[in-house]
């Protein structure tokens, strides 16, 4: 893994933020809180001298690159095109791409979690899914299903970040039901012609490249299903709205239609008809890479509320010493410490290839619930600042919700699970 060495240690993420006022001394209006504290590894063992080099490194370019203006992301809808070509300058994303093709040359998962673990430290929400779902969710398909043609067309783009990736799932009447895809792709000669429509696209506006989901086969189900990759610039190709949602405000979330657009039997991912087959294979990380970021969150909200408790007074005491305040800081330490563990253990199983469908159900059902549960019960000890947009615990919240929704509801998670129960 090649680490961009001179900026480790250049930057520290809480030197960004403005000083907030006096009277709140932690929580500011115009304060996007970095990381809260140092980063400690506690009981975990799982990173080495190499990852935690990266984890400083990446803290450093989160604290320059993305703090100072992320409020302002978040007001615009939409971060920057330019921050995926600055996080690939300096070696954040792509990371499993291999180094002929510009990327970091490593297929370890610790350095993808290094990335979402940092970013929910410093409170980073909707713009940091756009980045996790590049490396994490997207990059997969363009190095396990892409021939070598296409790995020289895209790879070097996508891991320099000039190449922003999405993938095109989800259809207004079709959300976990993969089968029941409507859009189709049907071969004439030498391109295939693809109609249909996408909802709730991340990284939608901003996408450069964006991995389609159709039926080539519309009379089939699950075997009908074939993956396009669509091209910005594609006549017929348009973006809907930039979608309005109750958080990840500065993530953009897209429509994406599809009239009659010309796609080339070059843009075809891996063999026809083996779309469901792909897009299975690479769920498991997907989960586990929303499982990371949850329980991330998780942790980072705790950390905000010790020192909100710590600092604000009621009744002439700081709140902080109240035995409700201890209880559920207490419970909160333990679950999110509990879920850790877990989390890391199916990092290194997803490294060693022994990760199944149902140990990353497990992770991300857990994680997304805790994460919700854990963000909820912190605001609480806050009142009614947590209420107030201003603090990031409030943001937290609203990012939060949705996560137990994309990359499959927690009920299709326990599905899964349940499946593999035998029952």
């Amino acid at each position: 893994m090649v680490l961009p060495i001179e900026l480790i240690g250049t930057v520290s993420p809480q030197a960004h933020p403005r000083e907030a006022p006096d009277e709140h001394p932690t929580w500011a209006a115009d304060r996007v809180s970095a990381r809260s504290g140092p980063y400690d590894r506690g009981m975990r063992e799982l990173f080495d001298d190499e990852h935690e080099a990266f984890r400083e490194s990446f803290a450093s370019f989160v604290g320059k690159e993305i703090v100072p203006d992320y409020l302002e992301w978040e007001a615009a809808g939409i971060a920057p095109h330019e921050l995926y070509a600055k996080a690939g300058g300096c070696g954040f994303v792509g990371m499993s791409i291999p180094e002929e093709f510009g990327g970091g040359g490593s297929d370890d998962f610790r350095f993808n979690q290094v990335v979402g673990e940092e970013l929910a430290y410093a409170g980073i929400g909707g713009a940091g899914l756009g980045l996790t779902l590049h490396n994490d969710i997207t990059t997969p398909y363009f190095l396990d299903v892409c021939n070598d043609e296409q790995h020289q067309r895209w790879l070097p783009g996508i891991a320099g970040g000039e190449l922003v990736t999405a993938i095109a799932m989800t259809e207004p009447g079709t959300g976990s039901d993969l089968a029941g895809i409507a859009s189709t792709a049907i071969r004439d000669g030498d391109v295939y012609v693809l109609n249909g429509s996408k909802t709730f696209i991340t990284n939608g506006i901003n996408a450069d490249l964006v991995i389609v989901a159709a039926k080539t086969d519309p009379s089939e189900r699950h075997a009908g299903l074939s993956l396009l990759v669509v091209e910005r610039g594609m006549e017929g190709f348009e973006r809907g709205r930039n979608l309005d949602k109750i958080g990840m405000h500065s993530q953009d979330t897209a429509e994406l239609f599809f009239t009659d657009v010309h796609v080339p039997l070059a843009n075809l991912l891996g063999d026809e008809g083996k779309g469901f087959t792909y897009l299975t294979a690479n769920l498991a990380q997907e989960r586990l890479s929303i499982a990371i970021t949850g329980v991330a969150t998780a942790r980072t909200a705790l950390g905000w509320t010790v020192d909100h408790v710590r600092d604000r007074t009621a009744f002439g005491s700081s709140i902080g010493s109240f035995q409700n305040s201890k209880f559920v800081l207490a419970e909160v330490k333990t679950e999110v410490d509990v879920a850790q563990a877990y989390v890391d253990q199916c990092v290194l199983r997803l490294n060693s290839g022994t990760l199944t469908p149902a140990d990353a159900a497990q992770a991300k059902l857990w994680c997304t619930e805790l994460q919700n549960r854990v963000v909820d019960r912190c605001l609480q000890l806050f009142g009614g600042y947590g209420y107030m947009t201003e603090y990031p615990i409030a943001r937290a919240y609203a990012d939060s919700r949705v996560t137990p929704i994309y990359g499959g509801t927690s009920e299709v998670m326990k599905t899964i699970i349940a499946k593999s129960l035998g029952l």
